[in-house]
């Protein structure tokens, strides 16, 4: 291989594990010494979630703004349950805070991440990073982790201005990198995203099925390799 490129949610940060009970906290600490309906609202906090983000256009444009996005998922689930509009948008940004403050409870590095980093650092492989989502939180997250030392290049959605798995993404870190796509892995979580981004490009793919769960019915993307983790991939050490 010339270079691999890595996701980094739930790729080499656990991000997704954990939220939904840090969603409903944030709720109950602000909702329950007011008297509304926690469980009820906690519900519909979940209905809200899967409507916000289940629309492919409202996910690209809110992603790259996750505190904001937070918030109008808080107000929405509120509204939806009859609170007035301007204690709904009041209750809302508090919610929103507490869930971005208690978020980084849940996001810690995955096992075996750190490792093959080093390891393939050690043999000279050039490494990239490209990342969806909000600017500020994923270099945070890069700091907290020192991460940033393993990669020349780091592509971020809301630093570059586009996304995986648009094509102009996936050149960039090609060319700064200075390698070919035919001899660079891409190894990301999202089928479509990481994978059928990079794919395109005639790079390979690395799925992580976190979940076990293989490729969904029907899907176009085919992966060049399917683990669970990265912690699988100890023949790239």
């Amino acid at each position: 291989m010339d270079a691999v490129l890595f996701d980094l949610d739930d790729t080499l940060l656990n991000y997704s594990e954990g939220a939904d009970a840090v969603y409903a906290r944030s709720l109950a600490e602000v909702a329950a010494p007011l008297s509304l309906d926690v469980p009820a609202l906690v519900a519909e906090l979940d209905a809200v979630r899967q409507w916000f983000w289940g629309d492919p256009i409202r996910h690209r444009r809110e992603r790259t703004d996750m505190p904001g996005a937070w918030r109008k998922i808080y107000v929405e689930a509120l509204c939806r349950q009859r609170v007035p509009a301007a204690r709904a948008e009041a209750l809302g940004a508090e919610m929103a805070r507490r869930f971005t403050e208690a978020r980084w409870e849940v996001v810690r590095p995955l096992p075996g991440a750190f490792n093959l980093l080093e390891a393939l650092a050690a043999r000279g492989v050039p490494l990239g990073m490209i990342t969806n989502g909000d600017a500020a939180q994923q270099r945070e997250k890069l700091r907290r982790f020192d991460l940033e030392r393993h990669f020349r290049v780091i592509v971020i959605e809301g630093e570059f201005g586009r996304g995986k798995p648009d094509r102009e993404v996936f050149a960039h870190a090609l060319e700064v990198l200075g390698v070919e796509a035919r001899q660079t892995w891409m190894v990301g979580d999202n089928l479509e995203f990481d994978i059928g981004g990079a794919q395109a490009l005639g790079a390979r793919g690395v799925w992580i099925d976190r979940h076990g769960k293989g490729p969904p019915a029907g899907a176009a993307v085919r992966p060049d390799r399917v683990v669970s983790s990265v912690a699988e991939l100890d023949d790239w050490h």
